[in-house]
């Protein structure tokens, strides 16, 4: 069964804020910080760190 990478982390993100309840205001703040660190000159460093 292949299931696509953006529905597995929808999953993951809706059990994680059923589960864990953490506020909105720090949802929206990670949000925004990978949006805006993966348009930045560290994103080749994050994505070396992280493969």
């Amino acid at each position: 069964m292949d299931v696509p990478l953006w529905f597995a982390l929808l999953c993951v993100g809706v059990l994680g804020l059923k589960l864990i309840r953490p506020p909105w205001w720090l949802v929206a703040v990670l949000l925004l910080g990978g949006f805006l660190l993966a348009d930045s000159v560290l994103a080749p460093v994050i994505d070396s760190f992280v493969k």
